[in-house]
């Protein structure tokens, strides 16, 4: 047997031995209500401190958390020298939506025919506990780097705020030499996405009453004329077999006038577009900016529309010899699993971490069905292969660095 089959063959062992203690942590965890922006973070938190600071063989990763803001996280640093890589996953989770249409209750952690239901068991509970493991069994193996731990309580309000605190915040790393994300699936590895761009339009018309003799231009006219150019504007298709998926544009909201008596004076569209390579953020605000210029030319005496950006993250993808994603990609295949390589089509943390030039794979985890749906479920039989892959990575990344 070569080294690398003894070390494969041991970290499957490790998952296997692993697998009874994932599936309680991760039940206990979906047991703790946490939707984003509606429970108390506190209790979630807690729990995988606690988990994490149980004494065990090998020294356990220290583990901090902050709160504030109506933000929080997690993190657990392995060591300061070397590479540093981050497993990251989110503790939070979507909302229940109607409970009563639910098999069991979303808090259940209900295990039936081999399937872990409830509220967060796929994004992302049981990644959570996978990489919570993986890290214990590492704080016994000597590394040439540090593993950080990093479990985001803020990842479905959008906002990130544990990602920003630990990459952007005070004590910030210098550098990241990269960050695995553990969202759920088994068929991928998510290594790009297209990115995004998300504006605000203000649109301007000339307030009067509607019943009155002079007929000014109206806001919400203006405005769906604006909504209809931007429906139809020309954008590039795929940006080659690298980059399959096209730029979109989509109006989200429009929002405008009051009552039935005035004619409105402004109206706001909520712009969606969705950037790739060959749409980059500079040309999409170029294009807003040129179909508002032209809705200002078509409605004279009307003031200037104004665009005013509110999200910008880029479309990434990550190189073919990214040692982040082979390594993973690697890992899979050890463990028995051949998933392929994918561009997401919804933007993630992996964009806003492109833009701070950190590498990032967004995306490869346990089996799952009903994602932020109805009788969200894992398959717990998917757990030990997946936390294999990961931890024969992370070997490879921060034992032969």
């Amino acid at each position: 047997m070569t080294r690398g089959t003894a070390e494969t063959a041991d970290v499957l062992r490790a998952a296997w031995e692993d697998h009874d203690s994932v599936v309680t942590l991760a039940r206990e965890l979906v047991r703790i209500p946490s939707r984003a922006g509606a429970d108390p973070y506190g209790p979630v938190l807690e729990c995988m401190s606690a988990w994490l600071a149980r004494p065990r063989a090998g020294a356990t990763p220290p583990c901090r958390a902050w709160r504030g803001n109506g933000r929080a996280g997690l993190r657990s640093d392995r060591r300061p020298a070397g590479p540093r890589y981050v497993l990251d996953a989110c503790l939070d989770t979507a909302p229940f939506g109607d409970e009563t249409a639910w098999t069991y209750p979303p808090v259940s952690g209900e295990i039936e025919e081999g399937w872990l239901h409830g509220r967060g068991a796929s994004d992302s509970k049981a990644g959570a506990s996978i990489f919570a493991h993986i890290a214990a069994r590492l704080a016994r193996t000597r590394l040439a780097g540090s593993l950080v731990l990093l479990f985001d309580i803020d990842e479905h309000t959008g906002h990130f705020g544990g990602a920003r605190a630990y990459f952007e915040g005070p004590g910030a790393p210098d550098s990241v030499d990269g960050v695995m994300i553990g969202y759920p699936g088994l068929e991928h590895v998510v290594t790009g996405g297209r990115g995004v761009l998300r504006a605000r339009i203000t649109v301007h018309g000339v307030a009067s009453h509607s019943g009155g003799r002079a007929v000014t231009p109206n806001a919400i006219t203006k405005a769906a004329g604006l909504a209809s150019a931007l429906a139809r504007a020309a954008l590039p298709g795929s940006a080659g077999p690298g980059f399959p998926l096209p730029a979109r544009l989509t109006v989200t909201e429009i929002t405008g006038g009051m009552g039935y008596s005035a004619v409105p004076d402004l109206c706001v569209l909520n712009v969606d577009v969705r950037l790739t390579p060959a749409l980059d953020d500079t040309a999409a605000l170029t294009l807003l900016r040129c179909l508002a210029a032209d809705a200002d030319a078509a409605w004279p005496g009307t003031p200037p529309t104004h665009v005013d950006i509110t999200t910008r993250w880029p479309a990434y993808r990550l190189p073919d010899d990214s040692s982040l994603k082979n390594a993973l990609l690697a890992g899979a295949r050890q463990a028995g699993l051949s998933p392929a390589v994918k561009i997401a089509g919804p933007s993630n943390i992996g964009n806003y971490l492109a833009g701070l030039g950190i590498p990032a794979t967004a995306g490869f985890g346990v089996g799952y069905e009903g994602l932020h749906g109805t009788d969200e479920r894992i398959r717990i039989d998917s757990i030990p292969l997946v936390q294999a892959a990961y931890h024969q990575a992370c070997l490879t990344l921060l034992t032969r660095a």
